[in-house]
């Protein structure tokens, strides 16, 4: 098939998600240039056997099938694409992306946010202990993250509605809409294969577990935030949203992607020692009404992904298909590389001066956020990772909006 050279999406990433055309029930298609392969009626025709998963509302029966399974039909696809003699059946199922309506590709089943970089961390603890140390005394020891709450994580798209909760104003605490409304620019992990009850992840066996990568939004009341969380964390200042791309990326598709991950001191505990290269080289990009304000590079994650999952089960929890897990806030060491409006503003002493000429410290309503991302591919290409888009709306007391 013909694919675009400026596609979003080559014939390497093939990212699954569910989409639904004219009326009809949603069902698990591939998006790869301008199009959509719906995948369920061509493994029909394939007679690919456990084709009937992709004919569902959503990942997790095909996520549940395990590595194996992933990868042969990662395969079959590429061949697919890749073989003009494959291309008059591949054409018979393609759908024309723009007439797609594109749905949350899998079933949350448990959603975790991880606080893994380190300036990031660094930033937040000049910003709000000025005079304390800038990292927690944990935070070189282990992934430091928190349970979040899985029924808000939603699609890109979904606009967001500004939350209200009890916020200082001066000396007093109030109840109204949050006038700190930030974003956090994040990568998040989707898991298959689930784990038994009381036994740990490996560090080793992430790639067993782990089916793909999403773009993540943990959207973030900062003064909600900042009232409530001692002493047991974030709680409504998070629970209200968090955006998730359309497109799961395969594991394999950023396999080039894979670095060295940064130096630790002190070096991690036996259940977090590296195994594997599984820090990633990626590309984060954040726009602000159409304006690129930050460029935050995902290699400098002080832990990473495989480690967030051997800590998130050392205790013997375990994972289900559908699990997310978010890296936690992408920044680096530079002004432009911040993942957050709380940093870049430095809380709003610093504000940012949008293309129009508006000047922003915090979300405001009518806002629109786009985080894109993109990763080093094959022979020196690029892998793009989608995109993940909201629009705040004004905030909502009863029934009546603010």
């Amino acid at each position: 098939m013909q694919i675009p050279d400026d596609a979003r999406f080559g014939a390497y990433t093939l990212p699954y998600g569910v989409f639904s055309t004219g009326g009809e029930d949603p069902r698990v298609g591939v998006a790869v240039g301008d199009h959509i392969i719906d995948i369920a009626p061509l493994a029909a025709a394939e007679s690919l056997e456990g084709g009937h998963v992709f004919n569902q509302p959503s990942l997790n029966p095909f996520m549940a099938l395990g590595r194996p399974a992933w990868d042969a039909v990662r395969a079959w696809l590429r061949e697919l694409v890749t073989s003009e003699a494959h291309r008059p059946l591949v054409e018979t199922h393609l759908v024309p992306a723009g007439a797609a309506t594109l749905h949350m590709p899998f079933e949350v089943a448990d959603y975790v946010d991880f606080y893994s970089s380190q300036a990031h961390a660094e930033n937040v603890g000049r910003i709000f202990r000025p005079e304390a140390p800038s990292l927690p005394a944990a935070w070189r020891h282990l992934p430091i993250g928190y349970h979040g709450r899985s029924a808000t994580v939603v699609p890109s798209g979904t606009e967001i509605v500004r939350p209200s909760g009890l916020r200082r104003v001066g000396d007093a605490v109030a109840h109204g809409p949050s006038l700190r409304l930030d974003i956090e620019a994040e990568v998040g992990f989707v898991v298959g294969t689930p784990s038994e009850f009381g036994r740990p992840v490996n560090v080793s066996d992430f790639a067993e577990h782990v089916f793909g990568l999403v773009l993540v939004n943990d959207w973030s009341a900062r003064d909600i935030q900042a009232f409530e969380y001692v002493p047991l964390g974030p709680f409504l200042g998070k629970s209200f949203a968090t955006s998730v791309s359309p497109w799961v990326v395969p594991l394999a598709a950023v396999e080039a992607a894979r670095v060295r991950p940064p130096a630790r001191d002190p070096e991690p505990a036996p259940h977090l020692a590296d195994a594997d290269d599984w820090a990633l080289d990626l590309w984060l990009e954040v726009e602000w009404n159409g304006t690129v304000v930050a460029r935050p590079p995902f290699r400098y994650m002080y832990w990473t992904p495989a480690q967030q999952l051997a800590h998130l089960t050392a205790n013997g929890a375990h994972v289900r298909t559908g699990d997310l897990y978010a890296s936690g806030t992408v920044s680096g060491p530079g002004k432009d590389q911040r993942g957050s409006f709380l940093e870049l503003s430095w809380n709003g002493t610093e504000p940012v001066t949008l293309g129009d000429g508006s000047v922003r410290s915090f979300l405001e309503d009518g806002d629109t956020v786009v985080i894109r991302a993109s990763a080093p591919g094959p022979d020196g290409g690029v892998v793009g990772l989608g995109a993940v888009s909201g629009t705040i709306t004004g905030a909502v007391t009863g029934t009546a909006t603010v």
